[in-house]
């Protein structure tokens, strides 16, 4: 459905290993660094879609990008498992992450848990068992 999702965040050294840690166990990792901004691309798959994270503070396409204009967001993950799940939550939680859902089952089929990020985003890993909307 998506090409790609972008958030700016307050701190890369903070926010990238989280990304990187939590969203390994959900087959998505670190797919191009991006030294001349300061950021990274996520993906699961060689392109599309992906997950860009940078830093706020900046301009992006002229438009300032100030850190304390920020507005937090929610992030939904496919998890191929129920265990990846679980790993994502754990590893979340090692690299700085804050609970906001502890693994369990939401019903439906769905599997789901959820972590805010360094920034305060949700960041959340699903997993359907094979149900689809």
């Amino acid at each position: 459905m998506f090409d790609h999702i972008g958030i700016f965040v307050s701190d890369t050294g903070k926010s990238i290993p989280f990304f990187e840690e939590c969203l390994a166990p959900l087959g998505i990792k670190i797919y191009q660094r991006q030294p001349e901004w300061g950021s990274v691309v996520f993906s699961g798959q060689p392109d599309f879609p992906f997950l860009w994270v940078g830093p706020a503070g900046g301009a992006y396409y002229g438009t300032k990008v100030p850190t304390s204009e920020r507005r937090p967001m929610h992030l939904a993950f496919m998890a191929p498992t129920k265990e990846a799940v679980d790993e994502f939550h754990r590893l979340g939680m090692e690299c700085g992450g804050v609970d906001n859902g502890a693994p369990e089952d939401c019903g439906g089929g769905c599997y789901a848990a959820y972590l805010l990020d360094p920034d305060g985003n949700n960041i959340e890993a699903i997993y359907r068992g094979g149900v689809a909307l």
